[in-house]
């Protein structure tokens, strides 16, 4: 693991649990400090509770951080156009009702043929004719 990748995954892991060691400054340092005294077992489950509580929810994070664009540009990569204009290189495609400027990353392709969205370029698509 190079040490980049450590440092992102002791950030992730800090910025996880800092309502834990905000409560844990809280009940172990601040209200002691001003005369406030919580009992042991209190302070313990409190932060337990957090705990589990980041326990339950991370990985529902991870599911939601996956998830693939819906909307936007992004969304069209991997689907399928139907070329309106040649693309020599560059022309326009179709994919549902909408009308995109596209360029053909592989070749050239006539109208009517179908081509495959593989990255965007700003809001030109680049698509993969079929040879």
């Amino acid at each position: 693991m190079k040490l980049g990748e450590m440092l992102k995954d002791v950030l992730k892991f800090v910025f996880l649990m800092i309502d834990e060691i905000v409560v844990g400054i809280f009940l172990f340092v601040i209200f002691p400090s001003v005369g406030i005294r919580v009992p042991l077992s209190l302070s313990v489950t409190v932060i337990a509770l957090l705990v589990i509580k980041d326990i339950a929810i991370v990985p529902s994070f991870g599911q939601i951080l996956r998830k693939k664009a819906e909307v936007g540009i992004e969304a069209l990569i991997g689907k399928e156009a139907v070329v309106v204009e040649d693309l020599t290189p560059e022309g326009i495609v179709k994919i549902g009702n909408e009308y995109w400027r596209a360029e053909c990353i592989n070749g050239k392709a006539k109208a009517g043929e179908r081509v495959k969205v593989v990255r965007t370029k700003g809001l030109k698509l680049l698509v993969e004719c079929q040879e």
